[in-house]
């Protein structure tokens, strides 16, 4: 039997077959491209801060383990999410370690991850990898919540873990706080709020913990211009949080990703200010969809969805050939016919609406 034939029959045996079926998330090439596709945040440091920030980080002890438990930006973060002494937070290496973490610790239960659809992606596929069942409910026309339908899926399904995107991607959407305290209420198990896109939607959830035994806050850096460091959080009742802390490897934020946090958080007016910009630009863009007849969904966060039926493949290929790389849904059973475009620079903007009236 060839080498070849022998893993694949080893592979088989060992590995579960949802793995076996499942994909490796894709990332597309990128190289040359505007990149309005992954809701990053556009700007840079300014030259005189990227010197400082360089300077910051120059003596990094790279031979050494970073801390494992980094007091000082664990405390800043609080600080910044107004935590009260009785509440705390872990980090992680990007938020979706912190989901993979939640997930695998209610796995034992084999009891659903439920979340509103689309949502996401992270939140099924790690599921799934799991071996949990995932139970997706859909959202309406206007991608708000169903709340009646969310409500019964509760008492169904009994999830032990439910995610709410806050606002939500794909869409922007801000889902009414009436609704998510209906069901963080009727929740059996843990309820997270993954407010990833906080710094543009201005409303959180972080003066209801505590208030809730089962809730917990879920927050990146990543979206306000920190994606290459890779730093999430989750905040909550501390004793969650000590339960949760002993999933997390050790030395899971490295020296220079705690360091360069350090750094930006002195300077979050910087953050601020950017993200300021990012939302007027949001609007523009808004608007300018809207006048060129495509219908699209109001916001609150640093991306558009907006709807292009029978063309929204045709559109995605030509803004890709004009330089311009947004997010295409195809073949996605929901969202088909649509396209999410991300907040750029107003000069990449200006590209990005030229080259889709071009293709008009």
């Amino acid at each position: 039997m060839s080498t070849a034939s022998s893993s694949d029959t080893l592979i088989r045996a060992l590995l579960s077959p949802a793995l076996l079926a499942s994909e490796a998330y894709h990332v597309p090439d990128r190289q040359g491209l505007i990149q309005l596709d992954a809701m990053e945040n556009p700007y840079s440091l300014p030259d005189a801060l990227r010197a400082e920030w360089l300077a910051s980080i120059g003596q990094a002890a790279l031979n050494r383990y970073p801390d494992p438990r980094p007091q000082a930006l664990m405390d800043t973060l609080k600080t910044r999410l107004g935590l009260a002494p009785d509440l705390d937070l872990m980090l992680g290496n990007g938020s979706d370690e912190l989901l993979q973490l939640l997930v695998i610790a209610v796995a034992g239960t084999r009891r659903p991850v439920l979340a509103a659809e689309p949502s996401f992606a992270m939140y099924r596929i790690l599921a799934e990898h799991l071996g949990l069942p995932f139970v997706g409910v859909p959202l309406d026309q206007d991608f708000q919540l169903d709340l009646p339908a969310f409500l019964q899926a509760i008492r169904v399904h009994q999830p032990a873990l439910i995610f709410l995107d806050w606002p939500n991607n794909p869409s922007g959407t801000l889902f009414p706080a009436r609704d998510m305290e209906a069901i963080i209420a009727q929740a059996p198990g843990l309820v997270v709020v993954d407010e990833a896109y906080h710094p543009f939607s201005q409303v959180s959830f972080a003066d209801r913990l505590g208030h809730s035994p089962n809730l917990l806050l879920l927050r990146t850096l990543s979206k306000e211009g920190l994606a290459g460091l890779r730093l999430g959080f989750l905040a909550g009742p501390a004793a969650w949080i000590n339960e949760l802390d002993k999933l997390r490897l050790p030395y899971n934020i490295n020296v220079l990703t705690q360091l360069s946090a350090g750094f930006y958080l002195r300077h979050a007016a910087l953050l601020a200010e950017q993200a300021e910009r990012i939302r007027a630009e949001r609007e523009r863009l808004y608007r300018a969809l809207r006048a060129m007849g495509f219908p699209i969904w109001p916001s609150a966060a640093n991306f558009l969805l907006f709807r292009a039926p029978g063309r929204a493949s045709a559109i995605f290929t030509g803004l890709k050939a004009g330089g311009v790389l947004i997010k295409a849904f195809t073949g996605h059973p929901l969202l088909g016919d649509y396209l999410r475009v991300s907040v750029g620079k107003p000069e990449e903007n200006d590209r990005f609406l030229a080259v889709l009236e071009s293709l008009r």
